[in-house]
């Protein structure tokens, strides 16, 4: 799976998280110096991060995760992907924001506890399948694209 995501930092320079793909995440990145997440790691680190949350104090987004999807589209640079963050994907989608959606679907069966992307009153969006990619560990990463 690595390897498979190893093109972002090629095509990505700003990353979009959630509150707790961030807090989780901020202590391993910079710990990462070696194996074959090092890169991908050192990517994460040093790559601008934007947090939308409505508790944390730091460095954040304000306001609608839209909006700010709009604006960091807005600069120029390369691609800007929400890593993680499943709920934080709801708003950008619905609004026709994503240019592309990439699910990793993990060969478990989560039951309660978990988060959906979606919500269950959202209305029908259609995608069209761009790659499908197995991993070794049986992950798929699923790419899609909005159809408008």
């Amino acid at each position: 799976m690595g390897a498979a995501l190893a093109g972002t930092p090629e095509t990505c320079d700003t990353i979009l998280l959630g509150r707790v793909t961030f807090t989780e995440g901020a202590g391993y990145w910079p710990t990462v110096a070696n194996g074959e997440d090092a890169g991908f790691a050192q990517w994460l680190d040093k790559s601008p991060k934007h947090v939308v949350s409505s508790t944390l104090d730091s460095t954040l987004l304000k306001g609608d995760p839209a909006a700010a999807v709009k604006e960091l589209k807005a600069v120029e640079g390369k691609d800007l992907t929400v890593a993680g963050s499943p709920t934080l994907v709801r708003s950008p989608l619905e609004q026709d924001l994503l240019d592309e959606l990439v699910l990793l679907i993990h060969p478990v069966v989560a039951s309660e506890g978990r988060k959906k992307p979606f919500a269950d009153d959202a209305r029908l969006k259609k995608l069209e399948p761009v790659s499908a990619q197995p991993t070794s560990s049986g992950v798929i990463i699923a790419a899609h694209r909005s159809v408008c």
